[in-house]
């Protein structure tokens, strides 16, 4: 149920990974085949590569939502490698994603090796299904669907606080400077190290 605090609505977190997700969804099912070698805003990551590592955040937090310890170390699933229908395959895990985080008990209490609060372990799913659903549509010439305001104002507190250990472990790239009057999607995007503007592959 939402609540009120100072005239807005405070979302859960399964609420707002709900509409990362109805965003994050359309882009992975417009991937081409043909485009899985190419760059993309995450030097590090081709689109393939991007996307199994979308496919591990998705699995990986749902654990974290039921306080389980995740798993990021050793090599990532091949999970566009390992079926013909990862695109479905996604929507499966993005809907479970959402379903953990959306249980009872799932924000309350510490989650993480860091034992950090579980809404902001959360809200780091939720940057994650954003940014990088933004990251594979430019990478493979789609429109990323208007973001959700709930969403960019919940994730630029996170990535405020979130940043300066993000930036030292190299998560984060140095903020980009974008003009006044700069959307909070773009100012979002440009806190995390990405040109909201001027990337192409």
């Amino acid at each position: 149920m939402d609540t009120q605090t100072n005239a807005k609505t405070t979302y859960s977190m399964g609420e707002l990974l709900g509409r990362a997700r109805e965003r994050a969804v359309p882009v992975v099912r417009g991937i081409p085949d043909g485009a899985l070698a190419a760059a993309t805003p995450c030097a590090e990551y081709d689109v393939k590569a991007l996307v199994n590592h979308v496919f591990q955040v998705v699995e990986q937090f749902q654990r974290l939502a039921v306080k389980e310890a995740a798993d990021f170390g050793g090599a990532m699933p091949d999970r566009v490698g390992e079926r013909p229908d990862w695109r479905e395959g996604f929507v499966v895990e993005a809907d479970r994603l959402v379903a953990a985080w959306s249980a009872p008990g799932a924000e309350e209490g510490t989650t993480g090796a860091m034992d950090l609060p579980a809404r902001l372990v959360g809200s780091m799913a939720l940057l994650d299904l954003t940014v990088h659903a933004w990251d594979l549509a430019r990478a493979t010439g789609q429109a990323y669907p208007a973001a959700d305001e709930a969403v960019v104002e919940v994730l630029l507190g996170a990535v405020a606080e979130l940043a300066p250990t993000a930036r030292r472990m190299g998560v984060f790239g140095e903020p980009v400077a974008v003009p006044e009057g700069a959307s909070a999607f773009e100012r979002l995007l440009a806190g995390t190290g990405r040109d909201p503007y001027g990337w192409k592959g």
